[in-house]
């Protein structure tokens, strides 16, 4: 038997400081202080289609992981909660290796701007997107139906999971305009290094606000050695 299709459309995209996917945190809203705007395509740009919006304080973003569209899929993989190095089951990860390219992420409505050049643009933080990110829907976040305070998490739940502490020298830290520096530091403070990988040696970078960011990793310190 085939398996059925149905098209969907791309509504808009989201504008943010991430070049590519390396650095961008693994969770929405783990750091809040990332800045971010939707911007909609012309057919979805009508300010009657965001009349109400401006009364929710959260939005749930539908979107696809555009660098991760793969012809196939994989029943297992290897979430970076379990180190990068223990297979589950795709259905119990939020990874981007799915049978349908599809991302959520729950995000803080900062403010709309209902009438720019572009149409409406939303601006929000806590996103966890890459730049140009295609947006495929939006919708409220309803307290009273989608927050479980009882909620499990699974292995999720089960991992004891730190902040590292960051070293970035002051030099190097006044390259970054001084708006940015919030958000950067809490993406370097998740340790965006892959987990399942221990060179004390090795650098590591990911493009931000327009600079590419350095570091190296070891015993759970992460020092920032450039800015380019």
């Amino acid at each position: 038997m085939s398996v059925e299709v149905y098209p969907v459309k791309i509504i808009g995209h989201i504008r943010t400081d991430f070049t590519s996917k390396f650095g961008v945190p693994r969770q929405s809203g783990i750091v809040d202080a990332l800045e971010a705007r939707i911007e909609f395509e012309k057919e979805f740009a009508q300010p009657e289609a965001f009349r109400g919006l401006e009364g929710f304080s959260h939005l749930w973003i539908i979107w696809q992981f555009s660098e991760a569209v793969r012809s196939n899929w994989s029943a297992t993989v290897r979430p970076p909660r379990l180190g990068g190095n223990t297979r589950v089951g795709v259905f119990a990860t939020r990874s981007p290796f799915r049978p349908n390219a599809i991302g959520l992420s729950s995000v803080k409505i900062k403010k709309i701007e209902p009438d720019t050049p572009k149409g409406p643009v939303i601006y929000v933080s806590g996103a966890d997107l890459m730049d140009g990110t295609p947006i495929l829907d939006i919708k409220p976040y309803l307290a009273y139906a989608d927050s479980h305070p009882d909620a499990v998490d699974g292995f999720a739940g089960q991992v004891n999971y730190q902040k590292v502490r960051v070293v970035f020298p002051e030099k190097l830290l006044e390259q970054i305009p001084e708006e940015k520096r919030e958000g950067l530091l809490g993406v370097l403070e998740e340790n965006p290094a892959p987990h399942y990988q221990n060179d004390p040696e090795r650098v590591y970078g990911f493009g931000f606000a327009g600079k590419e960011i350095k570091f190296r990793m070891q015993d759970g310190v992460l020092t920032v050695v450039r800015v380019e």
